[in-house]
């Protein structure tokens, strides 16, 4: 999976060169987490033969690569790395939020996934989202306070994994956090950027006010040392009490007190969804593609499901000698994904809840005939895009969800020295989360992935309704691709729904492309959910434009704002790839 084939290798080039550093442009409304530029952009892999850490910033992938130095294995630095994280970069995941892992275990010879997706609190009912006249809140009407605040679920999953896998003390592998937390570090410029972007929506509540502004109210600047004791206060009594520290006492009560009293827009969350929550270990969905089997998380997630089929919808063509170049090649992967994102919004939800066609929606011979509707040479029409009817073990009648999923989450990989393999996306949902500040880290606003109603015009029922203790659907795509039984890529991004298309594009890239993986992460993206054809703005996929429209999509030139952080594990060593669109870096030993 390292070398490049000679056929495509200009093609390639001009794709990846094309990616210029440009300074940052005016946000989508709806891209909390717009792009603060690119960086210049390396083709070349980081190498390492120990271990390996590839996170969306050097302090957190630092942090964990030298927990791995002391010994420590891929789960004690998943831990650092995620607590380095929530300090670093705040607006996009945290203890305030939820994460999925995938995992393998390598003494055991066994791949498995734990869900840490946040909850709805027992008290959330089918009005959690409507207004008094029954009509659906618009999005930032529910996201910004208590309302959309759902269980947090990351701290559960790293220290209930750390307690079964880990190999140092826990405290130790908090401890880093907490001294970067006293000490500081320098506001970076993603982060600035970000809290100018944000602006009126995160002074609202003071305490992400008092935190991200300077005494004149204006945004912190590049550079400026950020300290924040409230989180350090915070990871010395987890380091002490484990996760009880956390989901009970003082900690919890803030939480709740905060969320249930959100001026304007208060929550429902209670101190006994907290004390109540507990992580899922899920076995992996798994879809067989080339010589290898792409491996992910399983509903509540939409990531493997989707991204599987749309790998098995286009498995039947020759994706690799059309090229990354080809508007033929991008064709049958936009639509592809517009056929999996069709089953996505009838099928896919929380499966303890609601029945759901799991294996059917990856059967072979559905995927097939499903396949077939991509043999024309055009786009496909939009009443050509609709749901299909994968096999099930009973009927059932799904309406279709239009649930609004936007960007801010972070994914990482590690790898370390006896062959453990942690690829985990993580989240607070919305850029900011909900923009609730409480013991020094930021709550989610992840119940605004469920549908705000819950039946459709037909009166069919939604699966991603809101429901008590349900979890919402989501996009993330922890990705880890086996060969042999053996892992050979850990991979995952950022970027709401979009992760899906950005996971599947730099699988294509690295499976059928013969990328390295930094050459898939820095890939400018092509990205088609719900017809719109998504290039990237400033790239060589803009050159695309004219020819997927002469193949009649709609296409709009946009900032796809990915943080694809990949590890491949080759005969060689390791190989790293950070996506240039963010600040991260792979580094090893």
């Amino acid at each position: 999976m390292t070398s490049l084939r000679p056929v495509l290798a200009a093609a390639i080039a001009g794709l990846l060169l094309a990616i210029p550093c440009r300074a940052q442009q005016a946000a989508d409304a709806v891209e909390p987490e717009a792009p603060t530029g690119m960086r210049p952009v390396s083709t070349e892999p980081a190498k390492a033969t120990k271990f390996m850490v590839a996170a969306a910033n050097q302090l957190a992938a630092e942090a964990g690569l030298q927990i791995l130095k002391k010994g420590g294995n891929a789960i004690d630095a998943m831990v650092t790395t995620q607590l380095v994280l929530n300090l670093v970069e705040p607006q996009s995941s945290g203890i305030g939020g939820g994460a999925f892992l995938v995992y393998f275990d390598a003494k055991a010879g066994r791949l498995t996934t734990f869900d840490g997706r946040e909850t709805a609190p027992a008290a959330a009912d089918p009005t959690l989202f409507l207004d008094e006249a029954g009509d659906p809140l618009s999005f930032y009407d529910a996201v910004v306070g208590g309302r959309s605040v759902g269980t947090p679920g990351t701290l559960r999953l790293i220290f209930d994994t750390h307690e079964r896998f880990g190999a140092l003390d826990w405290k130790t592998v908090v401890q880093p956090a907490i001294d970067l937390a006293t000490d500081g570090f320098k506001v970076s410029p993603r982060l600035h950027a970000l809290i100018v972007e944000e602006g009126q929506r995160l002074k609202r509540f003071a305490g992400a006010r008092d935190y991200f502004f300077d005494a004149k109210g204006e945004p912190l600047k590049v550079g400026a040392i950020l300290k924040n004791e409230a989180f350090a206060k915070t990871l010395r009594l987890i380091a002490d009490k484990g996760a009880a520290g956390f989901y009970e006492g003082p900690i919890a009560e803030d939480i709740v007190r905060t969320v249930q009293n959100a001026e304007g827009n208060p929550g429902r969350l209670a101190l006994s969804d907290l004390k109540n929550y507990r992580i899922v270990e899920r076995e992996p969905v798994c879809l067989t593609y080339r010589a290898y089997e792409v491996c992910g998380m399983g509903p509540p997630s939409s990531g493997a499901l989707t991204v599987g089929q749309i790998l098995g919808l286009i498995e039947p063509f020759d994706i690799a000698a059309l090229g990354p170049g080809s508007a033929k090649a991008w064709r049958l992967i936009g639509d592809a994904s517009r056929l999996a994102f069709a089953d996505r919004g009838r099928y896919m939800a929380d499966i303890d809840y609601v029945p759901m066609p799991l294996r059917g929606l990856l059967d072979k011979d559905y995927l097939a005939t499903r396949s077939k509707l991509l043999m024309g040479d055009t786009a496909l029409a939009k009443d050509a895009v609709a749901p299909g009817t994968p096999p099930w073990d009973h009927a059932m009648l799904r309406g279709d969800d239009v649930a609004i999923e936007l960007p801010s989450t972070s994914h990482f990989s590690i790898v370390d020295g006896t062959g453990n393999v942690v690829s985990i996306t993580t989240t607070i949902e919305n850029g900011f989360g909900s923009r609730l500040m409480t013991g020094g880290f930021l709550l989610n606003n992840e119940l605004t992935d469920f549908s705000f109603e819950t039946h459709d015009a037909d009166g069919a029922v939604i699966a991603n309704a809101v429901a008590p203790g349900k979890r919402p659907r989501s996009s993330m795509a922890p990705t880890v691709v086996m060969q042999d039984g053996k892992p050979v890529l850990a991979i995952g991004s950022p970027g709401g729904s979009r992760i899906i298309g950005y996971v599947a594009e730099a699988l294509i890239a690295v499976l059928d492309w013969n990328m390295n993986v930094q050459e898939a992460a820095s890939l400018p993206h092509l990205v088609n959910r719900f017809g719109t054809y998504d290039v990237e703005a400033g790239t060589d996929a803009a050159k695309l434009a004219g020819p997927l429209s002469d193949l009649g999509f709609e296409v709009k030139e946009a900032d796809l704002n990915s943080g694809i952080h990949a590890i491949a594990i080759t005969p060689e060593g390791l190989e790293g790839g950070a996506d240039p669109r963010r600040e991260g870096v792979a580094l090893g030993e």
